[in-house]
């Protein structure tokens, strides 16, 4: 059945970086909606490219990578001071079905309870669910209705979902008014995360709409091992710390992470005295980090459990 036409005004945003690979495929089927794309410095001709192929696509070129989330806030701003009901967040390397945005604008007009919508998730080629999504349906138990209403024909408009990864996220501007942008404490990765716990926080839901369907390209991109003790292990451990630390839904917080504080300072000792000292010093750089990086995530906490535009003024 074809969706009613809606006097909805939804605008696109694309965060663009060295993305040549994806963009004529990802830009070609985004006819029907302004779109908005803001690129990170790129070095590939992107700009060039889009300007050429695409003029009606506004580009707000920045001169440095802003990272995922603040480059997303520039292109959301520019949507809401443009009249957007709703913006939808579309990675550069995804690809949309037709009327996917259309089948989510639907979704959440008729369940304005659910502040962020995603299609469901396909690989590149449409061949399979993508990789993550799949895990994502799985640890929060989302898969086995699924699969019982796909058996069954019976399709729900909308499935709830505590997390699901921000590569095609239509957000309300209802949402947006009380939940914000996406937090600065967060420069690539983590930052979805941490915008899912804050609509859960702020009484809204994310959901996933079975009717719109996107094609992610990312198979081909195999990751790399995580070797311990290396500067990216570390680095991702300082983000598992902002994810799960700076989560507003998380009660009697600054007890909490002295006890962890402490915990650390304990393994760390305990480590030395057994002369085990590539574990001790292991324990001494986490103990470090998260005691460095505690007044930032407090701040952090402070702020996104308020009702405002946060970092989209």
């Amino acid at each position: 059945m074809p969706l009613k036409k809606s006097d909805h005004k939804t605008f696109i945003t694309i965060v663009t970086y060295n993305g040549m690979a994806w963009l004529a495929q990802c830009l070609g089927q985004c006819d029907n909606y302004p779109v908005i794309v803001v690129d990170n410095g790129s070095t590939d001709g992107t700009v060039a490219f889009i300007e050429e192929n695409f003029p009606k696509v506004q580009v707000l070129v920045q001169k440095t990578n802003l990272g995922f989330g603040q480059a997303n806030n520039l292109g959301i701003k520019k949507a809401l001071e443009d009249g957007a009901d709703s913006v939808f967040l579309l990675n550069q390397d995804a690809y949309l079905e037709k009327r996917c945005v259309e089948s989510l604008i639907a979704v959440q007009e008729q369940n304005p309870q659910y502040g962020v919508l995603s299609p469901v998730h396909f690989n590149g080629i449409g061949t399979a669910l993508d990789e993550k999504f799949l895990l994502y349906l799985r640890r929060y138990e989302v898969d086995e209705l699924l699969l019982f209403d796909a058996f069954s024909a019976q399709f729900g408009t909308a499935y709830p979902i505590d997390f699901v990864n921000a590569a095609a996220w239509l957000i309300s501007k209802s949402c947006l008014e009380v939940v914000g942008g996406f937090d600065p404490l967060f420069f690539h990765y983590g930052e979805d995360r941490n915008y899912c716990q804050r609509v859960a926080y702020h009484e809204f839901k994310v959901g996933i709409v079975p009717a719109g369907i996107v094609f992610h390209d990312r198979e081909s991109r195999a990751e790399q091992p995580m070797v311990k003790f290396s500067e990216r292990y570390y680095k991702e451990y300082e983000r598992y710390l902002k994810v799960d630390w700076a989560d507003v839904n998380l009660q009697d917080y600054s007890r909490k992470i002295d006890a962890r504080i402490r915990y650390l300072k304990s393994k760390c000792l305990r480590y030395f005295l057994g002369f085990n000292f590539k574990m001790g010093k292991d324990a001494y750089r986490k103990k470090q980090l998260l005691q460095q990086l505690k007044a930032e995530i407090l701040k952090s906490r402070n702020q996104n459990a308020t009702k405002a535009m946060s970092y989209l003024q």
